[in-house]
């Protein structure tokens, strides 16, 4: 990316020589874009140069709106030794990230409209980072007593989950299901069967028994999406599975979305790119919740984006401190940091020919920011200049360790990845990228 010596008047930005990407409005071509003011006040082709306005070169880069993360657990409170808002922030922009939803499995627990409105305020002083909390569905997301949904929403929680953990009882789940419908929102359920997940660390098979680790059986996720495919018929509620990694469970989405219910889903990186062989010989950075799957399961979920059937693709990021990490496998904790590798192990997916470059995007950005209820994610003129600059096919090694931000347990660790973000723009404002020396 080149950049011009003259400084513009704030937010008087123009970029040319980009590949305009939106997924919202369809819109793939080489063009120009123009930020005033912090807004992306116009795009198209040759919009000529407005006076004293800084122009950046993106010399064919793809121009995108920043990304929309629907998933990841931030540290920030109680765990700020695995990861602090600041230092996940710094990631995010780092991975083109600027609107995430964070979890509510914190110390104490989004389950207090303060915590929820703290989280916002924390996501503007970063200055790069828009954060989207959602509200506990249980007090301190231990699965006994309803939080105080509605309060939680008034204070912008933009869906209720209990995070990594399953919302077991089944009557508390149609309870939940049929406040949230109340107040519009979603229930997010980490799709595995407590009874059938507990003590287990991979995937039941013949690896599992090979390496004597406790096993965890695929069924699990299966079992808990067919529940609540069930209770979101009964309550008219709307249920969103998180990180779907089984081949059962999303036949019963593909089933129940034909039968007109309200079922939406995401998957993650790790579970189209890596199978349960990444586990190798007890590889704790590849130790995940739900753990990696056979191969013909990472198939079908590469398949499930290309067909629709996947609405997102979140990170998942999950930070560990070293200390987690180096134990013995069954007892390690699950887990993988994401934001950096979100976009690339994505796009690994177009270049192997799986899917298109504007339905990835779509996966990353329009269609996480309406599961959500977020004006993200798109070029739209008006819209807030939150934007993405990458170069689809630079190459890069992920190397644990060397990332942006505080954690660094990857499951991608050593892996070739071709797609680098370039440089990140927060309301017009850039946040990563060559002009601040950090690529």
């Amino acid at each position: 990316m080149q950049r011009d010596e003259a400084r513009a008047p704030a937010g008087d930005t123009l970029f040319t020589g980009v590949r305009l990407l939106d997924p919202a409005s369809g819109l793939d071509q080489p063009g120009e874009l123009l930020i005033r003011h912090g807004r992306i006040a116009d795009l198209g082709n040759k919009l000529g140069r407005p006076d004293g306005a800084t122009v950046l070169d993106g010399d064919g880069a793809v121009l995108c709106p920043g990304l929309v993360d629907m998933r990841a657990a931030l540290g920030e409170p109680g765990f700020e030794y695995r990861e602090t808002i600041a230092s996940a922030a710094a990631a995010a922009a780092a991975g083109g990230i600027t609107t995430l939803a964070a979890l509510p499995d914190t110390a104490p627990a989004v389950d207090d409209p303060a915590i929820a409105r703290l989280l916002v305020a924390r996501g503007l002083e970063t200055g790069s980072l828009d954060i989207l909390p959602y509200g506990a569905v249980t007090r301190g997301c231990r699965g006994e007593e309803m939080a105080e949904l509605g309060l939680l929403r008034e204070a912008g929680a933009v869906a209720f989950t209990d995070g990594a953990r399953a919302i077991g009882p089944s009557r508390l789940m149609a309870l939940a299901l049929s406040y949230a419908r109340g107040f519009g929102c979603r229930i997010v359920q980490h799709p595995e069967e407590p009874s059938l997940a507990n003590g287990g660390a991979a995937t039941s098979g013949e690896l599992a028994t090979r390496l004597g680790l406790p096993g965890i059986p695929a069924a699990a996720e299966a079992i808990m999406v067919a529940r609540d495919i069930r209770l979101a018929k009964l309550t008219g509620g709307a249920i969103h599975f998180a990180h779907v990694s089984t081949a059962e469970a999303l036949e019963l989405i593909r089933r129940a979305r034909h039968e007109g219910l309200s079922v939406t889903c995401d998957t993650a990186p790790p579970y189209f790119d890596l199978n349960e062989t990444a586990i190798g010989n007890f590889r704790t950075y590849a130790k995940l919740s739900p753990p990696l799957r056979c191969e013909a399961d990472r198939q079908a979920v590469a398949a499930a984006l290309a067909d629709g059937t996947i609405d997102a693709v979140a990170s998942d990021h999950t930070p560990r401190d070293a200390d987690d990490k180096r134990l013995p496998f069954a007892q390690a904790s699950p887990g993988g940091s994401g934001l950096a590798t979100l976009l690339a192990v994505t796009l690994a997916q177009v270049h192997g020919g799986g899917i298109g470059i504007a339905a990835a995007m779509a996966l990353l950005t329009v269609r996480p920011a309406r599961l959500l209820g977020s004006a993200a994610g798109t070029l739209a003129r008006g819209a807030a200049a939150d934007l993405c600059l990458f170069h689809p096919e630079r190459a890069w090694q992920v190397q644990a360790g060397e990332l942006p931000g505080k954690a660094q347990n990857t499951p991608f660790d050593g892996r070739a990845l071709e797609g680098r973000v370039l440089g990140t723009w927060k309301n017009g404002r850039q946040v990563f990228g060559a002009a601040e020396g950090r690529i």
